[in-house]
């Protein structure tokens, strides 16, 4: 009866102490933030002439399966001139890349980005997340990839910033101004007649 009852009672502790066990979540990443941090970093060490470029999400899974919008990476894309002579200048693009594992990592090439503008001063109204939900709410096939890209497109017409859900075979486009979900590029409206370029990635 005592051997009983002591067993008992050890099972009991173990219980109480894994139920009041701490439980440690990895930080979740805000695209937000991260970009609002990224732009500080560009000011900071570069002035306020910088330009972004780009937001490039990856999810952690494919947005055509079971997907709650969870983030494995965000990458940041900036832009910046270097002035070397007064007839003869540079430019240097900026990668900032975040891990859900909390790892931080910035990277540059001299160089320059092409085909898409400038959105320092863009009224992006939109979140990631609200984003994500406005295409998940819609009856369109979801593309079969990992990745999102907020950028805004040279076009043949001038368009809103774009949430790019997708890949060069299929994609949505979420209006970063006003969440217009659309299955064609509005910087290439088909009903104007005007059609992405061949082998063009949105």
């Amino acid at each position: 009866m005592k051997k009983v009852f002591l067993a008992l009672l050890v099972c009991l502790v173990f219980v109480g102490c894994e139920k009041h066990k701490p439980v440690v979540e990895e930080p979740k990443l805000n695209v937000e933030q991260l970009t609002n941090l990224d732009k500080q970093n560009m000011f900071i060490n570069h002035g306020g002439n910088y330009r972004w470029f780009e937001t490039c999400i990856k999810m952690n899974n494919f947005l055509d399966e079971e997907n709650d919008g969870s983030i494995e990476e965000v990458v940041n894309i900036f832009q910046i001139v270097i002035n070397r002579s007064e007839h003869s200048f540079d430019t240097k693009v900026f990668k900032f890349q975040h891990f859900a594992d909390g790892t931080n990592v910035v990277d540059s090439v001299d160089g320059f980005w092409v085909e898409d503008q400038p959105m320092n001063q863009e009224a992006i109204k939109i979140t990631f997340e609200e984003a994500y939900e406005k295409l998940m709410a819609t009856n369109c096939p979801k593309p079969h990839s990992h990745y999102v890209t907020l950028r805004k497109q040279v076009g043949s017409v001038d368009a809103n910033p774009q949430y790019i859900f997708g890949n060069l075979y299929e994609d949505i486009f979420v209006d970063a101004v006003t969440g217009e979900v659309s299955e064609t590029n509005p910087a290439f409206p088909e009903e104007k007649g005007f059609k992405m370029p061949l082998g063009e990635w949105p």
